[in-house]
């Protein structure tokens, strides 16, 4: 009398040890899959970015069996929307600040994997070889972008040469914020990447290190050189839903590795470093 019953439990528990199978089969390969990507496309700005991956990361990932592309930039907007639409995999080229604004203003979904040394902001000029050379009216240009203007502007303030509003987000200072400027300097936003061809004709060029490098300055030529706090340190981005993917941890553990701090160690003395590479 049980044996009909018996058969019909037999079969639907082959049933659902078939259907078990076979998901199990495909969440083997989905992970698998998710595992075997090997190659990685990295942008970054020219200079001291592009160089850092060239020499102290590529080299490392390409030992754990990856194939690398580097793709070098020469602005700061290409690099994060090339990332967002999918044709890099990550990108070094800016701070948390301007990722954190950029990713707000265009709606981009891009978070950090881990901190990078950077080349400081530095104050250079043609012109002039000391701040005690500043004269009324001097012609300073600084990069454009909300995050480094603050940034700028905060600098010249440290170096005594205008100073904010008193209460102001130091993150958010504007050039209307300068609340006094006994020296009448003239303040020129312009974009960063082109700073450096304005030494020409400005007394002075607040310009981002890697910019700075790229162009063939040096950061001993610098009249002052900026004391990078850690809110100003690279990151390197990646989009939020690659962010736990092995490869994207591979990555971030590449700026861990002895490989790349002897890199930084001969190739970038000086650059400001996260507290794990000091």
């Amino acid at each position: 009398m049980n044996t009909p019953r018996r058969h019909f439990t037999q079969r639907l528990l082959s049933v659902a040890s078939a259907v078990g199978l076979v998901a199990a089969i495909g969440f083997g390969a989905t992970t698998a899959h998710a595992q075997e990507k090997k190659t990685l496309t990295i942008g970054a700005t020219a200079g001291s970015n592009f160089d850092q991956l060239k020499l102290g990361i590529k080299p490392v990932l390409e030992k754990k069996g990856y194939t690398v592309k580097l793709v070098e930039f020469n602005d700061y907007v290409q690099p994060n929307l090339a990332l967002a639409q999918g044709s890099l995999d990550a990108n070094l080229f800016q701070h948390i600040i301007y990722l954190k604004k950029f990713s707000a203003d265009k709606g981009l979904n891009l978070v950090d994997i881990t901190k990078a040394p950077i080349a400081p902001l530095g104050l250079y000029s043609k012109k002039r070889k000391s701040l005690a050379e500043v004269k009324d009216g001097d012609r300073i240009t600084l990069p454009n972008d909300p995050s480094n203007l603050a940034r700028a502007l905060v600098f010249l303030e440290a170096n005594k040469l205008i100073k904010v509003k008193a209460g102001v987000d130091p993150l958010k200072v504007t050039e209307k914020d300068v609340a006094e400027n006994p020296h009448k300097l003239v303040l020129t936003p312009i974009e960063a990447a082109q700073l450096p061809r304005t030494l020409d004709d400005a007394e002075f060029a607040l310009i981002n290190g890697n910019f700075a490098i790229s162009s063939g300055l040096k950061l001993t030529e610098a009249v002052v050189l900026e004391k990078t706090p850690d809110h100003y340190l690279n990151v390197v981005a990646v989009k939020a839903d690659d962010k736990d993917k092995p490869w994207a941890k591979d990555i971030a553990a590449a700026f861990r590795t002895p490989e790349y701090r002897a890199a930084l160690d001969k190739h970038f003395a000086g650059y400001a470093r996260p507290s794990f590479l000091q």
